[in-house]
């Protein structure tokens, strides 16, 4: 199949095996039948003989964030995160033959379901209002009598790939004779001109009431007697005039609207919503994950990192870090200490020195090109060497060569 090697019956086993999966936090046993959706979650660690008993007994097995269980999913993901330039995230889902383990819902998100084994059918809906068209946020579980006639009906096989938008309902359900493993890939979750807005209007806001007079102005004196729901159908001048200087004053929020600002922001929810980067041997032999300090004959050798001048550097991946201009100070946010759990870490920054902004710009603008040390932008050898050395510290920058050990 197409998609051989991502995931798989054996690896869903082997993640049970190694004692690393408890119920509710990263499995639910669920089922759906005569209408009815059920969660058999019992508490505490999810043990191979528990969990083949559920499967067994006709319950499907919804492993959540694989990528924290399996390397392929992660790399999967990782690349998928950069080109979407949003959180990818995925769920695995195992049912037995003959089965259904989920009611008809529509999802948040961008839903791309990847066959991975057996048989599954699928029906797909539209939408039932425009309301439900790209909804913020998912649906309650729906009865048959609510959805209507499906626009799609098939059948996935290994290698098939199926996609459908937000407020899309669905379901799937096992054929007779055969199991199914598939894996649900997600974005674009919260990802709307509309939640830009949220980031960017409150900040509008804010540096208008602190540069224009006119919205520090007072309301008038008697505008709860003409303004409010019980007055909406009176004809008055006064209520005219109201509504004409709202819509003034929301005009000229655009003036002051920080844009770049507020998008940086979501950069920076972004990033910590990353997995982190995946390296390849030849990526971890060039930064710190392949540095070699390590204990011997009683003590740590090979500890110092012996950047110079000369040494040639660049950035691991574009995508992994942001600058950011905050009231505290300028901001370096990346993902390369992010956990594969989703938030299971706080986001990861560094401040810096507003002098080292020229660098960063410098170093992003160059990649995928190495760049010597010395010919970073900055004022003296030692604040390059300095920055150099903690961006590498941080697995941020890579080195042309493995360092050398003196």
């Amino acid at each position: 199949g197409y998609y051989a090697g991502l995931f798989s019956t054996a690896d869903f086993d082997a993640a049970l095996r190694r004692g690393e999966v408890h119920f509710g936090t990263h499995l639910d046993v669920t089922s759906y039948a005569e209408g009815v959706r059920e969660t058999h979650n019992p508490s505490g660690r999810a043990l191979p003989a528990v969990v083949w008993d559920f499967y067994q007994n006709g319950c499907s097995l919804r492993l959540l964030c694989p990528q924290a269980f399996s390397r392929t999913v992660w790399h999967f993901l990782s690349i998928l995160q950069e080109q979407f330039g949003s959180m990818a995230g995925a769920n695995t889902y195992l049912t037995p033959p003959g089965t259904q383990g989920f009611a008809p819902h529509y999802d948040d998100i961008e839903a791309f379901v990847l066959q991975l084994e057996g048989k599954k059918h699928w029906r797909v809906y539209r939408p039932r209002t425009d309301a439900e068209v790209l909804p913020q946020f998912s649906s309650a579980n729906l009865t048959q009598a609510e959805i209507g006639e499906p626009v799609l009906e098939t059948v996935l096989e290994p290698g098939d790939l199926l996609y459908f938008p937000r407020g899309f309902i669905h379901q799937g359900d096992c054929l007779p004779d055969a199991h199914s493993l598939h894996i649900t890939v997600s974005s674009y979750q919260r990802n709307s001109w509309g939640d830009f807005l949220e980031k960017l209007l409150p900040a509008a806001l804010q540096m208008a009431l602190e540069e224009d007079v006119e919205y520090r102005q007072g309301l008038p004196l008697d505008y709860l007697r003409y303004m409010g729901v019980a007055n909406s159908d009176v004809v008055d001048a006064r209520r005219t005039a109201f509504v004409q200087k709202v819509q003034s004053l929301i005009k000229k929020l655009v003036d002051y609207a920080p844009v770049d600002a507020a998008v940086d922001q979501r950069a920076k929810s972004f990033l910590h919503d990353c997995l982190p980067p995946v390296l390849t041997r030849r990526e971890k032999a060039q930064s710190v994950y392949g540095f070699p300090a390590r204990w011997r004959d009683g003590g740590p050798c090979n500890v110092d990192i012996l950047i110079t001048k000369d040494t040639e550097v660049r950035l691991l991946r574009h995508g992994i870090v942001r600058l950011c201009n905050e009231e505290a100070g300028v901001m370096l946010y990346y993902t390369t200490e992010n956990s594969r759990v989703y938030h299971k870490e706080e986001p990861k920054f560094v401040e810096l020195d507003p002098e080292y902004t020229d660098s960063i710009e410098f170093l992003l603008s160059s990649y995928p090109n190495h760049v010597s040390v010395d010919n970073l932008p900055c004022e003296t050898l030692e604040e390059k060497i300095s920055l150099a050395t903690l961006l590498f510290e941080k697995g941020i920058l890579t080195t042309k060569k493995p360092l050398a050990q003196v």
